[in-house]
């Protein structure tokens, strides 16, 4: 005779969907959220969650352009001399690499190829 054994509780290893993934991890990254109290609230081990988070941080988003693309800090500021001297091709961001050299981009320029001259000016040091 065979003997069986029924297991109960959570199946040990469960498959969670991508979008059941997304939004614990969304849930986790709320101001304010604890890892630890999300994860208890969803019933998932207090590390799966943190490694679905580091997954999410490596994960480029949909604008991202070219390798190593991700957000990078933006200041907003006004400079009217500018605007008057350059009219219609007044720059429209300017881009100031982590080599020091800054990148003045023309509203209207071409992304790809921004990308490929901000790619090009991040390899030279001053």
């Amino acid at each position: 005779m065979t003997t069986v054994t029924v297991l109960s509780g959570p199946e040990r290893r469960r498959r969670w969907p991508a979008s059941e993934k997304a939004r614990i991890v969304a849930e986790s990254l709320q101001p304010g959220a604890v890892v630890s109290e999300v994860a208890r609230r969803n019933d998932v081990h207090e590390n799966l969650l943190h490694g679905w988070r580091r997954q999410a941080r490596m994960v480029p988003s949909p604008g991202a352009v070219g390798r190593g693309a991700g957000f990078v800090p933006l200041k907003i500021a006004s400079d009217e001399r500018e605007a008057a001297m350059g009219g219609a091709t007044a720059t429209a961001i300017e881009v100031s690499l982590g080599n020091g050299i800054v990148l003045r981009v023309p509203q209207g320029a071409a992304v790809g190829r921004v990308a490929q001259l901000a790619t090009a000016l991040a390899g030279h040091g001053r």
